[in-house]
């Protein structure tokens, strides 16, 4: 009986790194045939996002709404930064960046919002607008207040892209579920940041502060980003998905902004211009969170 036990899951093990891997790659008969799902394997593979457990209300006896800022230079957080060159890689791997434009280009993530009380709806032709500036060199000035025009090659078009990218804002609830007696987490909202697009090649550091492109509300893009994969790098064949990254929070980030009385001012408005002291008023509120669910059974 143990026997049967362990063949089963063997096998369970194999058929799942089977379908996570890169798909149909031993079985491709030419390079076009790698990644591409039959529907035969779409129909057993069932695949979707873990499905959030309903939460009722009157079961939330504590919650607190925080914003984070997850820095992308850190080495834990790189799986959403790169790949940034995608010439040279295969079209299965994208950066989470890459993986959000895409999709919001070609309306399959509806919804972008201008902040992360998801108030205001924005379009992707008003996003591409902060994306990307247009720029005139000197000679071409010169050109046009002789000629009176100006050749393409004087004309510079510089385009935010995702090695651009330096942060990710995150909006998420932390709520304690009486029901269970855990303290939980739930994601709501994500925004990649990155420098102002007209200073973004500066040498000023104070140009360099990022800031949120646009805001999408993390539920409804679940799915896109379940089927992306992030890089394992300890198992490539694997990956995690960008929404399973995200949830089980494998990511470092520091909370900027809680909300409060003072309408959800942010950490550097009241403990400005040093930067140790903002870090040390996160791990405040960090503390603050964790002492609830400690002191919930003392006694």
């Amino acid at each position: 009986m143990k026997l049967k036990y362990c063949l089963l899951t063997v096998l369970s093990i194999g058929l799942a790194m089977s379908s996570v891997g890169q798909t149909n790659l031993l079985n491709a008969k030419t390079p076009d045939e790698i990644g591409v799902k039959s529907e035969a394997q779409k129909a057993l593979d069932n695949d979707r996002p873990l499905e959030y457990g309903y939460v009722d209300d009157r079961d939330i006896m504590f919650s607190k709404m925080t914003w984070e800022k997850v820095v992308l230079d850190e080495r834990v957080n790189f799986p959403l930064y790169y790949p940034i060159d995608t010439n040279n890689i295969g079209a299965n791997r994208r950066s989470l960046f890459d993986v959000l434009w895409k999709n919001v280009r070609e309306g399959k993530i509806e919804n972008v919002y201008d902040d992360s009380y998801f108030t205001t709806k924005r379009q992707p032709r008003d996003i591409q607008s902060i994306m990307s500036k247009v720029d005139t060199l000197d000679i071409g000035y010169q050109q046009y207040n002789s000629e009176g025009f100006v050749s393409p090659e004087y004309i510079i078009k510089r385009d935010i892209q995702s090695y651009d990218i330096t942060a990710y804002l995150i909006k998420g609830l932390w709520y304690f579920d009486k029901r269970q007696g855990e303290l939980k987490y739930r994601l709501l909202g994500i925004a990649p940041a990155a420098p102002d697009v007209n200073f973004i090649d500066s040498d000023d550091e104070a140009n360099k502060e990022p800031i949120a492109l646009f805001w999408v509300f993390y539920p409804e893009a679940r799915n896109i980003l379940h089927e992306a994969k992030a890089f394992n790098n300890k198992n490539s064949a694997m990956p995690f998905s960008f929404d399973h990254l995200l949830n089980s929070r494998r990511f470092n980030g520091y909370m900027y902004k809680e909300e409060n009385v003072y309408g959800d001012r942010e950490v550097s408005t009241y403990v400005a211009d040093n930067a140790l002291m903002q870090l040390l008023e996160s791990d405040r509120i960090k503390d603050k969170i964790r002492d609830f669910e400690q002191d919930m059974w003392a006694y």
